[in-house]
């Protein structure tokens, strides 16, 4: 399965608090693989394991399990503290009280809470004092892994019903990351789901949690993503081989069992089109080729069905604002990122 990769955009915002503090930015994203270049190429894209191991450099280079994306520094090991107290609840609703009022003592930008009102619960995240931009993409950042630990806690993926920003630039992605609806402009940043999965059960345990910390935050990047969906039941059936031409509308429809005119108009419901589906699907494909050093250019053109590599050269280069040579290159100057698993890897604030 190709995963979706992630815009540069998302880098560039994550790095501003870091880059604030005298941190060489330059030097976090080449020990992660990614050229420093392509902050400049606004289309450019990432893979997911690249976008976890610029975060886990991030949090040394910082010192900081918050990244820099606060005005105060969240105390490193934070994140395993608040993971090893919620274990010891048995709810995945006790769970998260408890790691939020662990937070209310170490993290001073804002303030996580849990309200529950009827059939409806609310994770609110209350400012303690004036936002700036980083602190905005901190607060959806916390959100997201929140959700991520949550997921894991309870061993499934648990549905949004919400996403609602208070400030800050509309995101490409953050439907697709929590398959919910997102809200912008909204008195309080948040999210909100059915109060029935709070009573999910914790069936994760200290030896778990081992591995959940020296996999993290990849996994919390894809282990629980909703496979569910018709973008990514597509993305599927399209993967199987990228090398010849790729079904129509009609006859993936046809597989599906619906109608072109339905499958279109699902498509729409969420945000894609049909022809951007493929070539996003081709682009991912091809940022997680380039990053498999024995693959020729031509040998990966090959692979995503382009007859000639000037073919690819130029698709590439559109869909990401950068040609594939120039995209190797640049990780080739980078080096191979180092990939620690061991339980110093990056621990990530929920």
């Amino acid at each position: 399965m190709t995963h979706h990769t992630i815009a540069v955009g998302h880098i560039a915002q994550i790095l501003q608090g870091a880059r604030s503090r005298g941190v060489d930015v330059d030097r976090v994203l080449m020990r992660a693989d990614v050229p420093p270049a392509l902050l400049h190429a606004p289309m450019a894209r990432v893979s997911q394991a690249q976008f976890a191991q610029i975060l886990r450099m991030l949090r040394r280079a910082t010192h900081d399990d918050f990244l820099g994306m606060g005005q105060h520094p969240v105390p490193m090991g934070a994140f395993d503290h608040a993971c090893r107290l919620a274990l010891q609840e048995g709810t995945v609703g006790q769970a998260l009280r408890v790691a939020f009022r662990y937070y209310h003592g170490v993290l001073r930008d804002f303030t996580a809470r849990l309200r529950v009102t009827g059939d409806t619960a609310h994770i609110v995240l209350d400012a303690r004092g004036a936002r700036h931009c980083t602190q905005w993409y901190g607060e959806r950042t916390f959100l997201f892994f929140t959700l991520g630990v949550a997921n894991w806690l309870a061993a499934r993926r648990i549905p949004i019903a919400g996403v609602n920003y208070n400030g800050g630039a509309r995101s490409a992605d953050a439907q697709r990351v929590f398959h919910a609806p997102v809200r912008y402009g909204q008195p309080v940043t948040g999210l909100q789901l059915e109060s029935r999965w709070l009573a999910l059960p914790v069936v994760q345990d200290p030896q778990t949690l081992k591995a959940f910390l020296e996999h993290a935050p990849f996994d919390l990047l894809v282990k629980y993503q909703d496979r569910t969906t018709l973008t990514d039941r597509i993305r599927r059936l399209l993967r199987n081989d990228l090398s010849t031409e790729l079904p129509s509308l009609a006859q993936i429809s046809e597989q599906l069992a619906m109608t072109p005119q339905t499958l279109r108009r699902h498509l729409r419901e969420e945000g894609q089109g049909f022809q951007v589906l493929k070539d996003d699907l081709r682009r991912d494909a091809a940022v997680e080729y380039l990053g498999r050093h024995e693959l020729s250019l031509m040998d990966i053109a090959a692979r995503l069905g382009f007859s000639e590599s000037s073919t690819f050269h130029r698709a590439f280069k559109k869909w990401t604002g950068v040609s594939p040579g120039e995209y190797r290159r640049n990780q080739l100057v980078c080096g191979p990122a180092s990939m620690p698993q061991t339980a110093d890897t990056f621990r990530q604030s929920i």
